[in-house]
């Protein structure tokens, strides 16, 4: 109560007489030392509100209880939340993810193998199955694409690149990126996307059938069948690119960059990985 009235900035007189209590009965409630719970309570809030500092303003009360945990500290997700809303810390709202490939074309379509509601279809080890989009930044030189190449079972983004246009050049451009750093069984590995003429493309259906990788496209007009490339997007808008006002496309590149390479990648906790990096996911099940 004392604390609440505290925070409406009420002067002292006030405030004794809203508690019907003597200024000297305040003042020396006021000078009492802090009970061990207190001290432990703001200790609490300063380690909450750095994890969220760190988090680059993104974690709510799961992901931060998690980090707690991993410190070796154990606190209920409700007493962390309302930390949170105590010391007004929250996280960035989400927007919509638009979609940008255009499916409306006559070329060759190839055959839905991975079905995301179907887990005998998805993979049970890295590099197994790959999920592939395009996504637009906004920029004041104009529009920033980033297509990107997913990998379904630890949720790492494996290639990347980024343009100024949205040509199937982008695609195989982020399909190189993802051949060069990862290393791929011939034949046991499928790239899904959807119809988008960038991925129906001859050129991109010939790279894949050299390097020996199955083709997967989604059903027509089904954003459901890309779902993790498309929360993935999600995440980059809602944590880097609503927050941020881009003058250029190579700062958006250099932005997006190290968001993925040294935050998404390596640092941020996936909750569908057990709130673990998905490097470091990767590793656990590489080690096993």
């Amino acid at each position: 109560m004392v604390e609440e009235l505290k925070a409406e900035h009420l002067d002292v007189k006030t405030l004794c007489k809203t508690l019907e209590v003597s200024r000297s009965g305040y003042y020396a409630w006021a000078k009492r030392p802090e009970s061990e719970r207190e001290q432990e309570s703001a200790a609490l809030s300063i380690k909450v509100r750095e994890i969220f500092e760190k988090s680059r303003q993104t974690y709510g009360a799961p992901r931060i209880q998690k980090k707690l945990s991993e410190l070796g500290q154990s606190h209920g997700k409700e007493r962390i939340r309302k930390i949170m809303v105590k010391e007004g810390i929250s996280a960035k709202p989400k927007k919509r993810f638009v979609k940008t490939t255009d499916s409306k074309h006559d070329l060759p379509i190839a055959p839905r193998v991975i079905q995301v509601e179907n887990q005998e279809t998805m993979p049970g080890r890295p590099n197994e199955a790959w999920s592939s989009d395009i996504t637009y930044i906004a920029t004041k030189e104009g529009w920033l694409f980033l297509a990107i190449f997913l990998d379904l079972f630890t949720r790492k983004v494996v290639g990347m690149a980024m343009q100024d246009h949205m040509r199937s050049e982008l695609v195989l451009e982020a399909l190189d990126s993802a051949l060069g750093r990862e290393v791929i069984d011939a034949d046991e590995l499928t790239a899904h996307s959807d119809r988008g003429v960038q991925y129906a493309a001859e050129s991109y259906r010939d790279r894949l059938a050299a390097e020996g990788i199955r083709a997967s496209m989604s059903r027509k007009g089904n954003c459901y069948d890309n779902a993790y490339v498309e929360s993935f997007f999600h995440t980059l808008k809602t944590e880097l690119v609503y927050r941020t006002e881009f003058a250029t496309r190579e700062e958006a590149k250099k932005a997006i960059f190290e968001y993925i390479e040294v935050w998404y990648n390596r640092e941020r906790l996936h909750s569908s990985l057990g709130y673990k990096a998905p490097a470091e996911y990767e590793r656990l099940a590489l080690a096993s």
